[in-house]
């Protein structure tokens, strides 16, 4: 398997670009990052996109995103260090997705493609119906075609069956994908069948810029747990209508700090109602991203990952998925998804806040994440992307099952025909291709720089 993780990874990406210098393949991408979750919706995968997005420019690529509209945002935009975003008149319809409509987005993905002189077609966040139609109509054009997927999902239910038939069409002719754990990365082979020669891990960074530990030592006269997260079944925020009342009746002098919004937002509030604790549970609602950091390093303790050690925090986080692969043993204390456990961990946490130095805790994670590193990881991605050959996709696609391969074959013999169409009604050669302008803080000529755009807002 091909994973750009683990010891010596500095070595190997020396040697790698040396390689590619070597024989010439060494190249700027241009590069158009899509997908339906951008700012200014706030979350994981928004971080990750606007992050690696600026540390690419950094390196001297060109990097475009392309998002649905937001309110009364839609059209281009530039945001921080020139990033260029393209808010289609695409409205969400269900938690910031678009609705699927398969061949409507084909002509402005065409147009943005052929106008921005795109090389490489990176979609993110497999649920995102923007994501899997512009890779699509970029893989019909014959364009390359990378992958991100940023969620785990399982493999009985009627949505996850759906999803991963899907997740089956759009990488059956994918050039190459990247996961961000290597949980995640067994979970998205097993999913969709893809080689896992294709799979790459580059794991979620953090930006410590931003998340800095308070320079006053706090006191552990009062305990305050910090959760921040989407109040979402598959974020375990049932889980706390349990863990809370436990948690504050066997510590007195814990209290909780709840950050965050979303359909589990009322059974917390209904259980602070039922065990009359308003005075210890504050509800903070949604937090944008820029304020998580003075939530944090105000409280003693807290329930976040990168983010919270960034910060100088312990965490305590339940062990699913890739999560035991964040930080070391140390840093964090793992539960069982169970209240029981879950709690057990708090009480063992609590015990480990006396010996935690926020700033060594702080220094380390500079070491462990850097989104930098994590640019530098993804343009080995993209290399490996534009010296994959080119494949027969109506051969692969049967291989997604009986009925919907043939289905998901007669879908891309549709797409290739409205290409036919559209080249017909508008040549490539009456579309205007837009003038590169350069980044104002772009420094071509070196790749070794680092990424001094971190901490900068939209």
């Amino acid at each position: 398997m091909e994973n750009v993780t683990g010891e010596g990874i500095s070595d190997q990406i020396e040697r790698f670009q040396t390689q590619l210098q070597m024989d010439g393949r060494g190249r700027k991408h241009r590069i158009l990052m899509v997908s339906d979750f951008f700012f200014p919706n706030f979350g994981g995968v928004e971080s990750h996109i606007y992050y690696l997005s600026q540390c690419l420019l950094k390196l001297g690529h060109k990097v475009i995103v392309m998002t649905h509209a937001y309110g009364n945002r839609s059209g281009v935009r530039y945001v921080t260090g020139g990033l260029k975003v393209y808010y289609v008149p695409w409205k969400p319809f269900l938690m910031q997705n678009t609705l699927p409509t398969l061949f409507l987005t084909f002509p402005i993905v065409r147009t943005i493609l052929i106008r921005e002189k795109i090389s490489v077609v990176h979609g993110h966040q497999a649920f995102s119906t923007l994501c899997h139609e512009a890779l699509m109509h970029a893989r019909t054009m014959g364009y390359k075609v990378v992958f991100t997927d940023h969620s785990l999902y399982g493999f009985a239910d009627a949505g996850s069956i759906h999803m991963n038939k899907v997740l089956q069409f759009t990488l059956a002719d994918i050039d190459q994908a990247i996961c961000v754990s290597h949980t995640s990365k067994e979970n998205t082979v097993l999913r969709s069948g893809i080689s896992p020669e294709k799979v790459f891990m580059v794991p979620n960074a953090v930006d410590t810029a931003m998340f800095t530990p308070s320079p006053d030592r706090l006191s552990c006269d009062e305990i305050v747990i910090v959760v921040i997260s989407r109040l979402v079944y598959r974020k375990g925020a049932d889980l706390l209508v349990e863990v809370i009342p436990e948690v504050c009746r066997l510590f007195p002098k814990v209290r909780f700090i709840v950050g965050g919004d979303g359909p589990k937002r009322v059974r917390i509030e209904e259980m602070r109602e039922k065990f009359s604790l308003q005075d210890r549970v504050e509800m903070l609602g949604a937090v944008p991203h820029a304020q998580v950091r003075s939530v944090l390093i105000s409280e003693a303790f807290c329930i976040a990952i990168l983010e919270a050690a960034s910060c100088g925090l312990l965490t305590v986080s339940t062990r699913v998925g890739g999560v035991p692969e964040v930080l070391p043993d140390d840093m964090v204390v793992l539960a069982e998804p169970a209240p029981e456990d879950m709690v057990r961990a708090v009480r063992k946490a609590i015990d480990m806040l006396p010996g935690i130095d926020p700033q060594v805790m702080h220094l380390r994670m500079k070491k462990l994440y850097s989104w930098d590193d994590v640019a530098k990881r993804t343009e080995i991605v993209y290399d490996r992307a534009m010296r994959s050959p080119q494949t027969d996709l109506l051969e692969r696609l049967p291989r997604c099952g009986a009925w919907a391969g043939k289905l998901f074959c007669l879908v891309m013999i549709i797409n290739y025909l409205l290409w036919c169409l559209l080249e017909y009604l508008q040549p490539t050669e009456g579309i205007e291709e837009v003038p590169d302008i350069r980044p104002v803080h772009a420094r071509l000529e070196s790749v070794d720089d680092t990424c001094e755009t971190q901490g900068k807002g939209i």
